[in-house]
């Protein structure tokens, strides 16, 4: 399945696959996102795979709302991989 991202206000719904092959879909969408919102949730339920790039995508969209003091929330029992990378980095 492609990549489909819809949003209602600050809240984004992200159905399909992310991947290597639309990261860069996924990362214009949220290109300076938080230069117009203070806060950000994404719904990851719908998420059927996410490679690494997606896992880094979704990171990198973490850390700028770290550097720029925004709340960002991930929402949805969506992939085993990015429980997996954040669940090391609190333990880091």
């Amino acid at each position: 399945m492609d990549l489909k991202i819809t949003n209602c206000n600050n809240f984004f719904k992200v159905k399909g696959n992310l991947n290597k092959s639309n990261v860069n879909i996924f990362m214009n969408e949220f290109n300076n996102i938080f230069e117009t919102v203070s806060d950000l949730t994404i719904s990851i339920m719908d998420i059927e795979s996410m490679d690494k790039h997606g896992v880094e995508a979704i990171s990198k969209l973490h850390n700028e709302a770290l550097v720029k003091n925004k709340r960002f929330s991930i929402v949805g029992y969506g992939c085993k991989e990015l429980y997996d990378h954040f669940k090391t980095e609190v333990a880091a």
